[in-house]
């Protein structure tokens, strides 16, 4: 058979294959069977991951909590860094690396972060492994579990299942909220029943959404309500690396028989183990699917079979469109367009949040030029504008600030010569008036320089650069 040949008959079968896809839309529960395996360890430290979301606020810096989201006081604190609404163009910044990093690794590998770290894949393993355990961990098992008769065993096991379901939705819930607020307070808050009504409502949210998706819709929610499921398909393309099946090389399936391999048949002896521990419940030999996540657990479980008959490994592997159907090789990363971009961007954004990390001032300052009059002209003859001095406190402590003017000859500063204590996280606006003889300026408009120092701390100053504006001189 030559190539042309072969690419054909691959072709046939891969579309035969097409007619025959299938997805299920709940009325089968999948129990995928749990193999050990290289993906199923890379599987078990992508999850790994959350551990920060449940262990993270527990974390102490200085006496408070480390981490902490505090929505009502309008600021977030890394650490030592705490972060206001007027640095939340980092926070955009962050956004969009984690979003081209989300599409830069699909157009690489597909669905990784699906099949690996998506909260809804994590949940539902660790619901699905714990009902395994009390329920039976096949499908044949699970189903006799089901359609056994009510016993006391039984009624254990189910009881156990659904309250270790409602714990780990309950701690997630509390959890959630836990960024958002002190920790050890909240728990003194909920055990006595003190905790506002918000958290309540929070906690509740998230347990009842944990449970109900986690613990019965499962694949159901990629399927039909995960926006990502749909849009994946735009960010592959032919170098795309993907759990794949060769077709060519396992076509046409045999069963294996007592005196060995049928050398008529191909490598696949269509046991349907790949299909067994697919958590979504598809067969992979029909092709890429909605359904997979690429989380690779069908390869572990077809190289077991191929250890077992003989054959080598890699039936099921991540390997290219155009590497199973073209026989050529992928590309290399750096010249593919769409990788390079999404570099391009990743690093700027990358950048961007640590430029801005390494550079945040403890205070903001703004002068506002009152526009209504533009200035006065007193009864001496000199001008005099009018400003409003407004001074943002990002310290965790109070600071004490005196102001000056810069850059303006023969002008005075009226209205701020006392010292003004400015509280952590907020603005104290201040009316300042700047008079200066006419003689003095040589322009309608000419440049001022507003300073505030902290009388304490005289390394954090504010420097902002305004207009002394004049009549217009003929």
């Amino acid at each position: 058979m030559n190539n042309d040949q072969a690419e054909s008959a691959v072709n046939v079968g891969i579309y035969k294959d097409i007619t025959e896809w299938d997805i299920n839309d709940g009325g089968l529960k999948i129990v995928a069977k749990r193999m050990k395996g290289k993906f199923r360890n890379l599987k078990w430290l992508g999850m790994s991951v959350w551990l920060i979301f449940f262990l993270g606020p527990y974390i102490r810096w200085n006496g408070l909590q480390a981490i902490l989201f505090d929505i009502p006081n309008q600021h977030f604190t890394f650490f030592s860094i705490t972060i206001f609404p007027q640095d939340i163009w980092m926070l955009s910044f962050t956004l969009l690396f984690f979003a081209i990093l989300l599409a830069a690794v699909t157009s690489i590998a597909g669905r990784v972060f699906c099949g690996y770290f998506c909260f809804q894949t994590v949940w539902t393993d660790v619901y699905s492994f714990i009902e395994t355990k009390l329920e039976g961990n096949t499908p044949s098992k699970a189903q006799k579990f089901r359609n056994a008769q009510w016993t006391f065993n039984k009624t254990m096991r189910v009881l156990s299942k659904h309250t270790l379901w409602l714990m780990i939705a309950l701690l997630t819930g509390l959890s959630f909220v836990a960024w958002f607020t002190d920790v050890f307070q909240l728990w003194g808050d909920y055990f006595t029943l003190q905790a506002p009504m918000a958290a309540w409502l929070i906690l509740a949210t998230f347990a009842v959404f944990t449970y109900g998706f986690a613990g019965f819709m499962r694949e159901q929610v990629c399927f039909w309500l995960c926006p990502y499921a749909r849009l994946q398909g735009v960010m592959y393309d032919q170098d795309t690396l993907l759990p794949a099946y060769d077709f060519e090389r396992g076509e046409p399936r045999g069963k294996l028989k007592k005196d060995g391999m049928d050398i008529s048949n191909g490598s696949c002896i269509d046991c349907k183990v790949c299909v067994a521990v697919c958590p979504t419940g598809i067969d992979i030999r029909k092709g890429q699917q909605e359904g997979c996540i690429t989380c690779g657990v069908c390869i572990d479980a077809c190289d077991s079979i191929m250890d077992k008959t003989n054959q080598p490994r890699g039936l099921i592997r991540y390997a290219s469109y155009k590497e199973l159907h073209h026989n050529e090789q992928s590309i290399s990363l750096i010249k593919r367009p769409r990788v390079f971009i999404y570099t391009l961007i990743l690093l700027g954004s990358l950048l961007s949040v640590v430029y801005g990390f390494m550079h945040l001032s403890p205070t903001e300052f703004k002068v506002i030029h009152e526009r209504q009059p533009l200035f006065v002209r007193l009864s001496d003859g000199s001008i005099q504008n009018k400003y409003t001095l407004k001074l943002f406190n990002k310290t965790k402590e109070n600071i004490d600030i005196e102001y000056h003017i810069e850059g303006l000859k023969g002008a005075s500063l009226h209205g701020v010569k006392n010292i003004f204590t400015v509280k952590p996280g907020k603005i104290v606006p201040i009316t300042a008036l700047v008079k200066v003889a006419e003689a003095n300026l040589t322009s309608d408009l000419v440049p001022i320089i507003f300073k505030a120092t902290a009388i304490s701390e005289p390394m954090i100053t504010a420097r902002y650069e305004s207009m002394f504006i004049a009549p217009t001189r003929n």
